[in-house]
């Protein structure tokens, strides 16, 4: 899953549980992209000079007849972090071999990489480090927030999980990536990940609109990336036709 950002600018008003006002923590603090307690200062006081309504997850349901992606599938997430409007597109590509030079296509420009494995399939978790490789082919390493995300831990024992959580953290050390094991079916840690994603994504970009914007106002930092006005068009420009 890649994850990118469209825009800050104003969007209808959403369901008020979308609202995040501190910086959510990190599910492990031995694989994290950052251990810090609180937004960065200058993102606060930005976020401060001005508020707009209330923004924001997916479909908040488990869908057991759920179909797996073919090829790519699209969403638009919508937040209020700090009382700014924010939204994300994510990008969710299918993990078969078949599909593989249709999800490179989408990857390009993300800010964000979520690589998933089962926690349950050891074998996932090896795949992992490979479908990282070719997601970076697409984007410099020094510019996106790595993720590795355990699935379905729901099935998973106490003691299988513990073994699996010890490779998964070790990997993530490796690629630099933050950890994260959560369970679609209950719901554990689905929505703290994703507050976590968005905040952070969040965070780094009002980071950088700043220092690029000196003393402009707000209103005009939090209008991010929104220069396109056909994202599939520019996503999908250069897709070969190798897997039809």
């Amino acid at each position: 899953m890649s994850v990118r950002v469209p825009s800050m600018s104003v969007l209808p008003p959403v369901r008020k549980d979308r609202v995040i006002a501190q910086l959510p923590q990190c599910y492990s603090k031995k694989a994290a992209v950052q251990t810090k307690d609180e937004f960065n200062s200058k993102v606060k006081t930005a976020c401060q000079e001005q508020r707009t309504g209330t923004v924001g997850f997916c479909k908040d349901a488990f869908d057991k007849n759920y179909k797996a992606t073919i090829g790519v599938d699209f969403e638009m997430e919508r937040f209020e972090v700090l009382g700014v409007p924010f939204s994300l597109q994510l990008w969710d590509t299918a993990g078969q071999e078949r599909f593989k030079c249709i999800a490179s296509t989408y990857y390009r420009g993300a800010q964000t990489i979520v690589i998933v494995f089962d926690v349950n399939d050891v074998a996932s978790l090896r795949h992992a480090r490979q479908w990282l490789e070719d997601a970076l082919k697409e984007n410099d390493p020094t510019n996106v927030q790595l993720f590795l995300v355990g699935t379905k831990k729901d099935l998973s024992s106490p003691a299988q999980y513990s073994q699996i959580e010890q490779d998964a953290i070790k990997l993530a050390e490796e690629i630099k990536a933050e950890y994260w094991a959560l369970s679609s079916l209950t719901g554990e840690n689905v929505r703290e990940f994703f507050f976590r994603v968005a905040s952070l994504a969040f965070e780094v970009n009002v980071l950088a609109e700043l220092e690029k914007s000196g003393s402009r106002h707000i209103g005009d930092v939090i209008k991010i990336n929104s220069n396109s006005n056909n994202l599939y068009a520019t996503s999908k420009k250069k897709q070969s036709n190798c897997c039809q």
